[in-house]
């Protein structure tokens, strides 16, 4: 029996608005990824407990005077870190921890910023379908409940002992894995539609209910 041959669907290109939202995505991928990456670095240093407090917004301003800075350094010294760890550390040493610590943080409100304002952005507009829409809600919840898992990893240590829970940072680093999956999903699928990577007619295409 002779096979029947569909002809192959144009390729669907990704409209303008699409381009847009797939190139907002993939930049907050990157963003992500370098938060990954500073954060290891700030795990390798031992510098991830040198900011004891969790300040969201009034945090994002670093000490900004000398007495800023003794009463921040004093704060550190109350930790079981500068006791056990770092005992007579100076307040040029503690600068150094200090600073991998607020770029780490810093980071985090950078991508906060660029992934829920272009979001509102694009809402306000009409530019994304509301089914994405809520995709990309729920995932700055999950950047939302990633920050707040930090400050829960980074408080398991300023308890009694200087060491941060390995499974408090393993779900740190999952979630972050998991939003930049969320993200880089969705870039690609908006950049490449259905009808492109599977033309009708085709094996495993979507194809059109019999009438």
């Amino acid at each position: 029996m002779a096979r029947m041959h569909h002809p192959e669907a144009p390729p669907v290109a990704a409209r303008s608005g699409d381009r847009a939202v797939a190139a907002w995505l993939l930049a907050c991928c990157a963003l992500v990824f370098a938060m990954v990456v500073v954060g290891g670095v700030t795990r390798l240093t031992h510098s991830g407990l040198s900011i004891v407090e969790w300040q969201p917004i009034v945090g994002a301003l670093p000490p900004l005077d000398d007495a800023g800075w003794r009463e921040t350094f004093g704060k550190y010294k109350q930790t079981p870190e500068y006791r056990l760890v770092n005992p007579g550390m100076s307040l040029d040493g503690f600068k150094n921890i200090f600073w991998l610590e607020y770029a780490h943080r810093l980071l985090g409100r950078l991508i906060g910023a660029a992934f829920l304002l272009p979001l509102l952005w694009f809402a306000l507009r009409g530019r994304i379908a509301r089914a994405l829409t809520w995709k990309l809600v729920a995932i700055f919840g999950l950047g939302a409940l990633q920050g707040a898992l930090g400050w829960y990893m980074v408080k398991s240590g300023l308890v009694d002992n200087p060491r941060v829970s390995q499974y408090r940072l393993t779900a740190h680093l999952g979630i972050a894995l998991l939003i930049y999956a969320g993200m880089l999903w969705i870039a690609l699928n908006l950049l490449f539609p259905a009808r492109a990577r599977f033309p009708e007619g085709c094996a495993g295409s979507p194809s059109r209910s019999p009438r």
